[in-house]
């Protein structure tokens, strides 16, 4: 009967199970966080996707056959387009911080500001009717399609329509934060 009473002895075998179940639990704690965090990222403060208002220098009404007006994402709060469609560097979700709208044989588009080839950005050559990259040498007709350099394909669209007045227009983007 005094065995039933005596207090159960810690030995070493046991300290040893115990110290390397602690160990493997730490470290598979340790490795599979930053998985978790991987694949459930943390909701982004402050932003949010909707149609970003734009303030143009001539009203879309007056845009002339051939001719393009250059436009920058809102800086406050931080802003930049969504791109619609694209290849090579501008996939579609990428996004844009400036864009062009172009009125080319009577329509209407509206385009993001890089290059397809590695992203810089584009601009309007008027003499030529053209935009042309300054860092690769790829050149875009006005409706958006390429012609020379080593761009793989044509400018990424932007999603966009007509705002309440003249000089607005809205373009789908995201607000990255405050």
């Amino acid at each position: 009967m005094a065995d039933a009473a005596a207090p159960k002895r810690f030995t070493r075998r046991t300290f040893l199970g115990w110290w390397l179940a602690g160990l493997m639990t730490a470290t598979v704690v340790i490795g599979g966080a930053p998985l978790l965090l991987y694949l459930w990222p943390a909701a982004p403060k402050g932003q949010k996707k909707g149609p970003l208002a734009i303030s143009l220098a001539t009203p879309v009404s007056q845009l002339q056959d051939g001719q393009a007006i250059k436009f920058d994402a809102p800086t406050s709060p931080n802003s930049a387009f969504i791109m619609a469609d694209g290849v090579g560097d501008n996939a579609a979700g990428d996004l844009a911080f400036g864009g062009f709208l172009v009125k080319n044989n009577g329509k209407l588009d509206c385009f993001a500001v890089n290059c397809s080839h590695l992203g810089c950005p584009i601009g309007l050559n008027e003499t030529a009717k053209s935009f042309d990259c300054p860092c690769h040498g790829s050149r875009f007709h006005l409706n958006g399609q390429r012609f020379d350099g080593p761009a793989p394909g044509p400018l990424s669209h932007l999603t966009w329509k007509e705002g309440t007045d003249p000089n607005t227009i809205l373009i789908d983007g995201i607000i990255l934060g405050f």
